[in-house]
């Protein structure tokens, strides 16, 4: 459907049609208890980490902006981190020990036990993503998977995996979602906490 691109008019209707569709295939019992899982997270005074590459990095800081101040909880906030912001500490990783460890490292010296990693990956193939995720099952945080094209090593990992079941390399649409699941929680949390 959004192969070609023919005229801008015609390929616009197919692209959104085509989101259209993919909304329609996105599980809202595994979004609901994603959403559970973050409430709890915060009942319990723990941290949620993000990570992703190129636009699922911008997804990851989005989510965090949404979660720790959209929701306006200041008295008991969600404590919410992305591990693609601070660029010191990426290119040093990235520089000395290899761009694999630039999530692992960030890890090491920040989680604890029962926190969450959510990890964004279009292909869920990213060493760097499977490297933390790896780790964090084996110290005992929740592992939270946004996915798409097949799902990669990234879906068969995590212990919730919400997947965008787009064709392998359409980043646009993939990512569009992931986007909307983003607008889509921190919508929940406003509306939620609104008359507190």
């Amino acid at each position: 459907m959004i192969d070609k691109a023919s005229q801008p008019k015609d390929f616009s209707m197919n692209y959104l049609s085509y989101l259209k569709t993919l909304i329609d295939d996105l599980c809202v019992e595994k979004i609901s208890s994603f959403i559970e899982l973050i409430l709890k997270t915060r009942d319990k005074n723990k941290t949620i980490f993000f990570i992703g590459n190129g636009g699922s990095a911008s997804t990851a800081s989005h989510f965090v902006n949404d979660i720790s101040l959209g929701s306006r909880q200041f008295e008991k906030p969600f404590r919410a981190l992305s591990l693609c912001d601070n660029q010191a500490v990426i290119t040093a990783i990235g520089n000395d020990d290899g761009y694999e460890n630039i999530f692992v490292q960030q890890l090491q010296t920040q989680a604890r036990t029962d926190d969450v990693l959510v990890s964004i990956s279009a292909s869920g193939n990213s060493p760097n993503i499977i490297k933390a995720v790896n780790w964090a099952k084996k110290n005992q945080l929740s592992t939270v998977g946004l996915s798409a094209f097949d799902g990669g090593e990234l879906s068969k990992l995590v212990d919730l995996n919400i997947h965008v079941p787009t064709k392998i390399g359409e980043y646009g649409p993939a990512e569009d979602l992931h986007m909307v699941i983003c607008g889509l929680v921190g919508s929940f949390f406003r509306a939620y906490f609104k008359d507190d």
